[in-house]
């Protein structure tokens, strides 16, 4: 049985770092070994970790690091993993791109190693993503490194018969990576049990909560255990964020390695001014100045993204789309072509911005501006992944002038200027007034298109209420509809 982070913390002293006083000392978990015990003992005293063989990882894991290349831990993975591994909560602000997976799935993983097999229907560790996308690209990952273990990793998403996955799940899982939608599905089939569950990973918090999933993750939370490890990760920060995170992390550790809303440095960033009829001919041009390279564009609507690839393929421009009236085996295959470069132009809406990990596409186009700001930073970051350097170019009509500046007022930056002049008020105006009108909207700003695999968007919530313990059954009946993620 996992010692969770709560138990582990009731045995200590209290300690000061680095001149301030932190509630416990590192424990000594039943699953440590000399060298984790060092890497504790190091990160206390300030001291960097800038190799993985510092931080007392199982040596399983360690072999996989070396023959998958990994020599060197990013920022967020040199300062996450020690933490991790000491059992405390934590939340974890970082770049996308800068290998949160590993920050938390490395000593997820070392952590299981020494924890016994799972019971039937069980799960030790849960971790939970937005899109179907980002849990196939984080289970992929993890399985990478559990390939020479007895760990199991489970991924459900939604777009997938569930039948199968309820047969994955019958013998119990070491760790499950899932969308919160499916997830209560089978927690209603009673195909699961999140009672063993010592671990819960939130990747993409604020994600989760701006799709509306608020609603699943208070109920997924009441089935767990209260004495757990509970680890959010995310790339933005805002009062939400810290409402959820004082809901259901116990006395975190915060750690961040940019400012929240920050993209990659190595992006280079710019907009061009357009009108909204004649952007795709612009993005034509572009993408035609670099026929060889990836290149991922980003629009606002699943339908507005299906007549862009279609119209793209019509220029002679091989392009594909990924969205959420696409079924699972559509969106890999698409996914999988363009991984191979079959496919040159990846269409997609939101739903796929935190779940594309290609480390050699160098290109973003924002066809249209998000209307959520901070939606502009995971999509940019699908470029200039591990260091790499890249190209975010954003088309701004006049109607998304306001948005133009929520972005920069979020980044704190100024664009530079590719094509076109900014719109002047009375064109801006007028546009973004009409838009409204055709979005229903009258006055107010149009509906967010939450497009997480066909969910609609639910309305936030100002309280969160506190952490809980395992508690009464999910009543996900009257929850039906939002779960085809």
């Amino acid at each position: 049985m996992l010692q969770s982070g709560h138990e582990a913390r009731q045995q200590l002293p209290d300690i000061t770092r680095g001149g301030r006083r932190i509630d416990h000392a590192p424990p000594n978990p039943p699953l440590s070994n000399q060298g984790h015990c060092a890497c504790v003992l190091q990160a206390v005293r300030g001291q960097i970790l800038t190799d993985f063989t510092m931080f007392g990882l199982r040596p399983v894991l360690m072999t996989s690091l070396e023959a998958q290349g990994f020599g060197t831990p990013t920022p967020i993975q040199a300062r996450a993993i020690p933490m991790i591994m000491q059992g405390r909560d934590l939340l974890g602000l970082a770049q996308t791109g800068t290998g949160k997976t590993l920050a938390f799935g490395l000593p997820v993983m070392h952590a299981l190693l020494g924890a016994g097999r799972p019971e039937p229907k069980t799960t030790q560790a849960l971790i939970l993503a937005p899109t179907r996308e980002l849990v196939n690209q984080i289970a992929e990952t993890l399985n990478k490194f559990a390939l020479k273990t007895p760990l199991k990793v489970q991924r459900v998403v939604g777009g997938a018969g569930i039948g199968p996955q309820i047969q994955k799940l019958a013998k119990g899982c070491d760790i499950l990576v899932a969308t919160p939608g499916r997830l209560l599905d089978l927690l209603d089939r009673r195909a699961l049990s999140l009672e063993a569950t010592q671990m819960l990973v939130l990747d993409e918090a604020d994600q989760m909560l701006d799709l509306g999933f608020i609603h699943a993750l208070r109920k997924i939370a009441a089935l767990l255990p209260k004495d757990r490890q509970t680890l959010m990760f995310s790339a933005t920060m805002n009062k939400q964020m810290n409402e959820i995170a004082d809901a259901y992390l116990d006395r975190p550790e915060r750690i961040q390695v940019s400012s929240p809303g920050k993209p990659a440095d190595k992006i280079d960033q710019s907009v061009h001014f357009v009108p909204q009829g004649d952007k795709a001919r612009v993005l034509e041009g572009y993408l035609k100045e670099h026929p060889e390279d990836l290149a991922l564009v980003f629009s606002r609507t699943k339908h507005g993204a299906e007549k862009l690839m279609k119209l793209l393929n019509g220029w002679g421009i091989t392009a594909g789309s990924i969205h959420g009236n696409k079924s699972q085996g559509q969106r890999e295959r698409t996914l999988q072509g363009f991984r191979e470069g079959k496919i040159k132009v990846l269409v997609a809406t939101d739903v796929a911005a935190r779940g594309i990990d290609i480390p050699d596409m160098r290109h973003v186009y924002n066809f249209d501006l998000p209307e959520v700001p901070e939606n502009y930073v995971h999509r940019i970051g699908r470029t200039a992944r591990a260091g790499a350097s890249g190209r975010a170019m954003a088309f701004c009509a006049p109607a998304e002038m306001g948005d133009l500046r929520a972005i920069e007022k979020l980044m704190k930056i100024t664009l530079a200027v590719a094509g076109g002049a900014a719109w002047a008020d009375d064109l801006a105006g007028p546009a973004r007034s009409a838009a409204r009108k055709r979005n229903g909207g009258g006055g107010q700003r149009p509906a967010r298109h939450g497009d997480s695999d066909g969910q609609a968007r639910k309305p936030r919530q100002k309280s969160f209420g506190k952490r809980t313990g395992a508690g009464g059954k999910p009543s996900g009946a009257n929850d039906r509809q939002r779960r085809s993620a």
